[in-house]
């Protein structure tokens, strides 16, 4: 028998549009060992998918949009956080 596990993947793009480049991400992976380490920031050099499009073409589910950001006049030079975040999830089977 099969039990199900959620993993949640944090996608950062570098504009709102669903198909443009990552340019940063994070992996949350129930389905791993309990001894596993995560994944931490900065771990590859390469993100998962290139884009929150290519990701779901590889089955993982979008759960949550980017807000678009409000622009303030005279603070364009500002920095924040990264605007255009995707939270996506997808189920994976744990043989036991």
């Amino acid at each position: 028998m099969s039990e199900l596990r959620q993993q949640i993947l944090i996608l950062h793009l570098a504009s709102s549009d669903l198909a443009s480049r990552t340019v940063a991400w994070a992996l949350y992976d129930g389905a791993s060992a309990e001894d596993a380490l995560p994944m931490q920031s900065g771990d590859e050099k390469e993100p998962p998918y290139n884009s929150v499009v290519a990701a779901m073409r590889a089955g993982w589910n979008v759960i949550q949009l980017a807000t678009l950001p409000q622009i303030i006049p005279d603070h364009e030079h500002e920095s924040s956080y990264l605007p255009y975040e995707y939270v996506l999830e997808r189920k994976v089977a744990i043989n036991g």
